[in-house]
């Protein structure tokens, strides 16, 4: 297994990168007015279309000028800036449209000679919003709400570092939309315009700020202060959703929030924000993502996520995940995602801490401050854990690859995704950071834990955002100060391991083990009937979408070995047309006997019976005590009153 951090070949590329840079800085600053600020216009009012409008005025010199397209974005770990989505470009100078050239390698950059006696550049384009990903690379809108990432509609001069270039940013509403994000609003009457009351207007801010400050706006919307001035930094939930009944915040998820916010400051014992905005939107339209920024997260679900049980059991802890993300990911930072600009290339390797850590204290988090209760915590850590342990690819690719993937792994659907694996390091890395909170416990007798990994690593001094990066010998330096073991041997084992079972030491050493029986775990049920579809994954070992389409099929299970594949679709079972409520009753029925379950499988149009070897019944994960203490009950213990 490759060693992390900052030496060897890795040092030997940050030399030539700082070559590179400084070679580009001297060409940014001998072709731009880099005195002056980009002025950026977005005209929002064509959201309803799946349109945005943009207008921007870039200083520069006369001669050749070359300008770049966002393609990195930090929190998606890849080049996903959408730059496909980008039309209608013109530029302009001296009153003339000047002809501009994509060049022929980097697709995110444009080149163009700006005419003697110039010294602005007038650039328009729009920008496509209902393709691409929603709330990560680019945002997405509906008749009633849109989410706006900056990203999306900005060129800088190539080579400049992001927190040199100063942007002065304005958008115009949709006619009475209402709108948040943590950009603040220019001085001038905050903002507003008396003439164009939907025109808004924000501070002088640097690149890097800009992008990492979303802005969501709808036609209905509700603003909820969870903290006052008087407590610190201000917190502030802005909803907006495709209807008023969307937006009803009962008196227990208030609680609950506010207890979240709580609680997170007392786990890391510093806020590196000035405010924090919980930007979340309610719609089945644009819904189903998150990411995450120093004072604001950009988060995204179902129209129904506060009001129906299942979708609020299923989406509880996007929140509280995006919230940790200020302190581990946007101010702990790993070396190789702490890029100067959005072109520079990450390396996504230590993405098992900057996710998995996060996933981990996320759902420790949700639990603490009472969106989940205890026993959801457990059936939701119950599915994790068992989703691993069936994951056929772990016989080939290990964690640690997983990460380093990430530009791939992002692009594959859902056919054949136990064995191609996924984005295991979130899933995974949960999974070895409960088993580092276990034995800090265990190792100091419950006198120190993870929590004090994270006042010391992710605390420090409150403050506006900064970045922090790390290398992994710094993350195990750290470790050995809360608690002295050979954590570097313990994370590389887990990182490098293809073992066919997924590590389940935090959950042994916290005092449960995993088990299966009868009896339907809340979030695959929750998240079956959500998705319209059924999970046998630990049984016959497949996912049926509704239509009796096997969504996936993880080799080596029963309906592998039977030849079925992802693809197919499922027609009848035992000779009679085939149901859910069918298909548990056939697995019940061939349990403890020696006949199998006869299914007729359509393979594109063409129709076979297939035999599956399976009797022992309907499995479904849980967690249950063991004779060991349980630590796993002491995590979850709120640290506030």
């Amino acid at each position: 297994m490759r060693k992390y951090g900052a030496g060897g070949i890795f040092n030997v590329r940050r030399l030539l990168l700082v070559i590179c840079c400084s070679a580009l800085n001297f060409y940014f600053l001998n072709n731009f007015a880099d005195a002056q600020s980009i002025q950026l216009s977005v005209d929002l009012s064509d959201a309803a279309r799946n349109i945005y409008h943009a207008q921007l005025t870039i200083p520069v010199n006369p001669g050749p000028v070359t300008l770049v397209y966002p393609q990195w974005i930090p929190g998606n770990h890849r080049p996903s800036g959408p730059i496909a989505n980008l039309t209608g470009l013109v530029m302009k100078a001296g009153g003339k449209t000047l002809a501009w050239d994509r060049d022929p390698v980097d697709m995110y950059a444009f080149h163009v000679d700006v005419p003697a006696g110039a010294n602005e550049l007038q650039v328009t384009l729009d920008d496509i919003t209902s393709s691409g990903s929603a709330g990560a690379s680019g945002g997405a809108a509906s008749a009633n709400v849109l989410d706006l990432n900056w990203n999306q509609v900005v060129l800088y001069p190539q080579g400049a570092n992001s927190d040199d270039v100063q942007v002065i940013p304005s958008v115009l509403l949709p006619a009475g939309w209402k709108f948040g994000t943590a950009l603040p609003l220019s001085n001038l009457a905050d903002g507003m315009d008396e003439k164009h009351p939907d025109l808004k207007r924000f501070k002088q801010v640097s690149l890097t700020t800009l992008v990492d400050s979303p802005l969501i706006a709808g036609n209905h919307y509700r603003r909820i202060e969870l903290t006052s001035a008087i407590d610190g930094p201000v917190h502030v939930m802005d909803l907006v959703s495709e209807s008023d009944a969307a937006l009803a915040l009962t008196p227990q998820d208030l609680a609950a929030y506010k207890k979240l916010v709580a609680e997170a400051g007392a786990l890391f014992g510093a806020r590196h924000y000035t405010q924090y905005h919980f930007l979340y939107t309610l719609s089945d339209e644009v819904g189903g993502h998150g990411l995450e920024h120093h004072e604001s997260n950009d988060s995204a679900s179902g129209e129904r996520t506060l009001i129906d049980a299942d979708e609020h059991l299923t989406e509880a802890g996007l929140l509280p995940h995006e919230f940790v993300h200020s302190w581990n990911g946007k101010y702990r930072r790993p070396a190789g995602l702490a890029t100067r600009n959005f072109q520079d290339p990450m390396v996504g390797d230590l993405l098992w801490v900057y996710e998995g850590l996060t996933e981990y204290l996320g759902d420790v988090l949700t639990a603490r401050s009472g969106l989940w209760s205890p026993e959801q915590y457990r059936e939701g850590l119950a599915e994790t854990a068992a989703m691993l342990d069936h994951r056929a690819g772990r016989s080939w690719r290990p964690l640690e690859d997983t990460a380093r993937s990430v530009q791939i792994l992002r692009l594959g659907g859902p056919g054949w995704s136990s064995w191609r694996r996924g984005l295991d390091y979130y899933s995974e890395g949960e999974l070895i950071w409960l088993e580092v909170d276990a034995t800090i416990r265990q190792q100091t007798k419950g006198k120190k834990s993870l929590n004090d990994f994270c006042r010391s690593f992710h605390g420090g001094q409150s403050g506006p955002p900064k970045v922090v990066p790390y290398t992994f010998e710094e993350l195990v330096k750290a470790l050995n100060d809360v608690a002295r073991y050979d954590w570097a041997t313990l994370l590389q084992e887990r990182l490098g391991s293809t073992a066919a079972h997924a590590p389940l030491g935090g959950i042994e050493r916290g005092g449960w083990k995993l088990v299966y029986d009868d009896k339907p775990n809340i979030f695959v049920h929750a998240e079956d009937e959500l998705g319209k579809r059924i999970s046998l994954q630990y049984s016959l070992g497949v996912v049926l979408k509704d239509s009796g389409e096997f969504q996936d099929v993880i080799p080596g299970s029963p309906a592998y070995l039977a030849g079925i594949g992802p693809g197919m679709k499922l027609v009848a079972i035992n000779g009679r047309q085939w149901s859910k409520s069918l298909l548990r009753d056939a697995i019940r029925a061939a349990k403890g006997n020696d006949q199998p379950i006869d299914v007729l499988v359509e393979n594109a149009k063409f129709f076979k019976t297939y035999s599956i070897s399976y009797h022992e019944g309907e499995k479904n994960p849980h967690l249950e005590r063991s004779d060991a203490p349980d630590i796993l009950g002491e995590i979850l213990k709120p640290l506030t009153k």
